[in-house]
């Protein structure tokens, strides 16, 4: 069966309970998001981890897309429901989809921004498109063999939504309404594609993915440092070579090896101190728009 709608997953996490307060409501309000005319798939995608108020109970599902696991149909909730998702939503499963959209928030000062992981043409169109429309800066994750297996990834075209920053486990109507404009943006501008008047930007702006720091810690694994005040709340603002990094307890201030150009994201982000990062940094890149990315996404939008 070939890939014939759009999968929206909210509560991939089940502490960022933002994106699922939005599904639920719409799921009882057909008209509270307009589709676009899209076959439109709407999923938690960890209700275990959205009922506990959790994470995740045994793996961060948004880590779990790895297919030689889920081929050997590793063990644990999160491995299940990835395998469930796929079979259920995947580009061959029982309602495919070919695109999806992750909705996320962060405790970071991101603000609203998309994440792309690589350079699959019918990704940059989407996010290019989104980009056009809102202006929102675009995160891309690549070539990092620490973070992989996200479920975007896993259907023919993928994006996720962010929206911060927000306490993990706090609905914020700010954040709500944030989201609820990004996913309506996103099927407004898939509808345009499928219909053939989207019209891509010139240029599209990415803050690529360079590398992530972690806090200075002892050999014991403990925190010798936080990051320091100079720092924090600085998502997307440059930094200059030599600048404080962490700051310890006796105020005395430590610095990284930094280029000129770097520029921190998800700083301090509370998800993160578990996969021992305190930032990642990236490089603001603006690239020319190629001709293939529009017409791969419309060959999978022409199904929808």
């Amino acid at each position: 069966m070939s890939s014939c709608g759009v999968l929206v997953v909210a509560g991939t996490h089940g502490n960022e309970v933002n994106a699922p307060w939005l599904l639920q409501q719409w799921q009882a309000c057909p008209d509270l998001i307009d589709a676009a005319g899209l076959s439109v798939q709407r999923v938690i995608g960890n209700p275990e981890a959205l009922y506990r108020r959790c994470r995740y109970v045994d793996r961060d599902l948004n880590r779990c897309f790895l297919p030689d696991q889920l081929e050997r149909e590793a063990s644990g909730l999160e491995f299940q429901r990835a395998g469930e998702l796929l079979r259920l939503h995947g580009a061959n499963g029982e309602h495919p989809c070919a695109v999806a959209l992750d909705l996320h928030s962060t405790t970071a000062a991101m603000g609203n921004s998309l994440v792309v992981y690589g350079r699959r043409p019918a990704d940059l169109a989407l996010a290019a498109l989104v980009q056009g429309a809102l202006g929102l800066p675009i995160y891309l994750h690549e070539a990092d063999l620490q973070q992989t297996g996200f479920l975007v990834e896993s259907w023919p075209c993928g994006l996720v939504i962010e929206v911060g920053p927000v306490p993990q486990g706090v609905l914020n109507a700010r954040v709500v309404e944030q989201t609820r404009l990004g996913l309506e943006t996103c099927l407004t501008v898939l509808g345009q594609a499928r219909r053939g008047s989207a019209r891509l930007p010139d240029a599209l702006v990415v803050h690529r993915h360079l590398g992530s720091r972690d806090l200075p810690k002892s050999d014991k694994g403990e925190p010798q440092a936080l990051v320091h005040p100079e720092l924090q709340g600085r998502d997307w603002q440059g930094i200059a070579p030599g600048q404080a990094m962490f700051r310890a307890a006796d105020g005395s201030d430590r610095s990284e090896v930094l280029v000129e150009g770097e520029i921190p994201v998800f700083v301090n982000e509370a998800a993160y101190t578990e996969k021992s990062i305190a930032f990642s940094l990236t490089r603001r890149e603006v690239w020319p728009v190629e001709a293939t990315w529009l017409p791969a996404l419309q060959q999978l939008l022409s199904a929808v």
